[in-house]
């Protein structure tokens, strides 16, 4: 049977997530442990407000850095929205690229 659990992302790499977006995002006001993991970045996010060219340069970076491909524009939103998120696609893709 196959596993279908779903992998559950480390706080490590949450914590990697945001210091990439904020260095690929050039945005040194903030810390890394000042961004809720679990809020929009892109909609009424007290910390940081991103924007649609924000969106592209952090799918360019996730797909750098982490090997991921994010090809179909409307799924890139929602994998994009949050740390949370992003980090939960990256936990997959990782987990389904080391079980093939």
């Amino acid at each position: 049977m196959a596993d279908t659990t779903t992998p559950v992302p480390s706080p490590e790499l949450k914590l990697e997530i945001k210091k990439l977006i904020l260095e690929t995002l050039k945005i040194s006001d903030v810390k890394p442990e000042d961004i809720d993991n679990g809020i929009s970045l892109f909609e009424n996010n007290p910390v940081v407000q991103l924007d649609s060219v924000d969106a592209l340069e952090i799918v360019m970076a996730l797909q750098r850095t982490y090997g991921v491909h994010i090809d179909d524009q409307n799924i890139g939103r929602f994998i994009i929205k949050s740390v949370d998120t992003m980090a939960e696609f990256i936990a997959k893709e990782k987990a389904k690229a080391g079980s093939s």
